[in-house]
């Protein structure tokens, strides 16, 4: 099950990829396309079936991002969320062995490209949510359940 949760600098970042494919990728890769039609046989023209087969990933691409955008709802900071852990927090935490780890709670359509972000739905969120610096979380995943200490939480991207 995927929430419908994201940062406003994650729908800000959807939009923008809407609009460049919208307004850049597909036009070129139609531009392309017309070009390659114009050549003639089409059954044996690499140009035209590869554009053709992007055109369509393109368009699919630009199909969801559309609908996602429709159904996810922002969530905006709160100045009552300080000193917990919820929805968009910078969190930092260690384990017993004193291993570091540091990322920003998101929404799932976040996670992409991104080695500093967990998804609300991981086992690792759910674990943090509610909780403040010096609170312990058990994470249970599958390779078995690890113990991680909250060292800190922010809601402005740490520096």
């Amino acid at each position: 099950m995927k929430t419908n949760l994201i940062t406003l600098g994650g729908y800000e970042k959807l939009q923008q990829e809407l609009e460049h494919l919208w307004r850049v990728e597909r036009r070129e890769t139609v531009e392309k396309v017309s070009w390659a039609a114009s050549l003639g046989d089409r059954s044996e023209n690499a140009d035209y079936k590869y554009n053709k087969q992007k055109l369509r990933k393109i368009d699919g691409r630009i199909r969801y991002l559309t609908k996602r955008l429709e159904q996810v709802k922002v969530v905006y900071y709160s100045p009552q969320q300080d000193g917990k852990v919820f929805f968009g927090a910078w969190v930092e935490i260690e384990d017993e062995e004193e291993n570091v780890r540091a990322f920003q709670i998101v929404g799932p359509d976040e996670i992409y490209d991104r080695k500093d972000a967990v998804s609300i739905d991981s086992p690792m969120a759910r674990a943090l949510l509610k909780k403040q610096v010096d609170d312990e979380a058990e994470v249970t995943t599958q390779q078995g359940t690890r113990t991680w200490f909250i060292n800190k939480i922010s809601y402005q991207q740490p520096a």
